[in-house]
């Protein structure tokens, strides 16, 4: 009798039970679609990211950023490397494209039957003679039919978790460029402040000894000295700026104890020659840029939803209930056993909600997305065209003070230091075009820095990964002690 009725039930089941079993390798491998986000980063970062997922695992990355950290000095490229291995964050980011992968796994899974048993006759003196068991196998019919549906959702939500993944890494490595650049601009604007505080100390001591002569008055005197003192407040506030700005460095690239001791050059790259000639900056833009591939997946995605919401307006609940009776009964003769199937068929009648109010609601978030869709797209043009007018501006600006301002105050100074030699010129008169020099100078570096902000910028506004920076927003006064070998 139980026997029965169990190999009924079991019959009806089986299929489902066994149909779950069926998985989706790409979802379900540890690292799924990860791949995708790496060769997305080798491409516009040139750089490699890895997935830490155990021990062995993080002692490879470690080592590798160890090795890293031994050059003498940490340039652009390297410091982005080491971010992309050792930034906590960044795996934390990768942690959602797990997420992502582990829901699209689930839904190609079939929803487990559900079962249940019961008896009846127990306990009963009247029905001794009388004894059932039932058993039941209850499945969703409904996401039996949407299954292809859902799973089609769950893949475009999980390629846009691919994409996203590769967006954070590309943001990463897009600020910690940024923040190399203003690091490397800041020692290198130090040791120009330097050579205008020895200039100073020069003329304040100068002044000091022909006040006790009686060669000057008290009121040169005075004004040599607060020149002298105000630029000795300018070097240490730059001292303070450029501890943060190789701080902030040292933040990105994931580092603490003993490795922030590393060393970044004292001045940036020179300007290149020539510049990269970008015709169709705006095509190439909306081809790579993967925040507007994010945002086609996103309307892909409620699209299908979109779908989903009108082939289940009326009927949102259709279940199947299956099963198997065994009845058994004392007669006369012996015991009759009898077993009968079962099945129902459970849904929702439609009478006071049609399903109007999910229809709209999924026709507005279908709106939203497309609107939002083309919204970006035009952003991502003008975005592309201001990030190329930068790095050209910049260039030329950069190329002024490189070729005419700084050669034209040295040319300033070399002849003052003939008029000194010749007794034309007065000692404060020398120091003047001196201290002039070391200004343009520092107005050439800051020049150079933005320039070379604006080209991080112009990569950014063709594959993505800018955090809202930009070349033309002045960048912070950054500078510190200065050093022979670096900082």
């Amino acid at each position: 009798m139980r026997l029965r009725s169990f190999n009924l039930a079991a019959a009806v089941g089986l299929p489902l039970v066994l149909a779950g079993c069926a998985t989706n390798a790409e979802y379900s491998t540890k690292v799924a679609g990860f791949a995708t986000v790496d060769a997305k980063v080798s491409t516009a970062a040139t750089k490699k990211s890895v997935w830490i997922q155990n021990r062995a695992q993080a002692d490879k990355v470690n080592a590798e950023v160890k090795a890293l950290l031994k050059r003498k000095t940490i340039d652009a490229d390297t410091a982005v490397q080491i971010a992309l291995l050792n930034n906590k964050g960044l795996q934390a980011a990768y942690a959602d494209l797990g997420d992502a992968s582990a829901d699209a796994w689930q839904a190609t899974l079939f929803l487990n039957p559900t079962v249940s048993i019961g008896t009846t006759g127990i306990g009963a003196p009247e029905l001794e003679a009388y004894r059932a068991i039932e058993g039941l196998i209850t499945t969703n019919i409904l996401a039996l039919l949407t299954r292809d549906k859902t799973i089609a959702i769950a893949d475009a939500r999980f390629r846009q978790a691919q994409l996203s993944a590769a967006l954070s890494t590309l943001q990463l490595a897009a600020e910690t460029r940024r923040a190399w650049i203003e690091a490397v601009a800041a020692w290198e604007t130090v040791g120009q402040l330097n050579q205008a505080q020895a200039a100073a100390d020069a003329s304040s001591e100068l002044a000091a000894k022909l006040g006790e002569t009686g060669a000057m008055g008290k009121g040169n005197q005075a004004r040599e000295h607060v020149f002298n003192a105000e630029l000795a407040g300018q070097a240490a506030e730059a001292r303070l700026s450029a501890r943060l700005a190789k701080e902030n460095l040292t933040r990105l690239m994931g580092l603490w104890g003993a490795d922030v001791d590393y060393q970044v050059p004292n001045r940036l790259p020179d300007l290149p020659k020539a510049l990269a000639r970008k015709d169709s900056i705006e095509a190439e833009a909306l081809k790579r840029r993967v925040d507007l591939q994010i945002a086609r997946l996103d309307l892909e995605a409620v699209a299908k939803s979109y779908k989903l919401t009108e082939a289940t307006r009326l009927v949102t609940d259709l279940e199947l209930v299956a099963g198997a009776e065994a009845e058994r009964e004392q007669e006369d003769h012996g015991t009759k056993v009898e077993t009968t199937g079962q099945f129902e068929l459970e849904f929702v009648i439609p009478i006071f909600d049609s399903g109007s109010a999910r229809m709209r609601k999924a026709e507005l978030a279908h709106m939203r997305s497309a609107n939002l869709l083309a919204e970006k797209a035009v952003n991502i043009r003008s975005e592309a065209r201001s990030a190329y007018e930068a790095y050209r501006s910049r260039h030329e600006i950069a190329r002024h003070y490189r070729n005419n301002v700084v050669p034209l105050r040295t040319k300033i100074e070399e002849e003052a230091t003939l008029s000194y030699n010749g007794m034309i010129t007065s000692t404060f008169e020398l120091l003047a075009d001196v201290r002039a020099k070391v200004n343009s100078t520092v107005l050439s570096v800051n020049a150079k820095r933005d320039f070379w902000l604006a080209d991080a910028d112009l990569v950014t506004a063709i594959n993505g990964g800018g955090s809202g920076g930009s070349a033309e927003a002045a960048a912070a006064p950054a500078a510190a002690e200065a050093s022979g070998a670096g900082h």
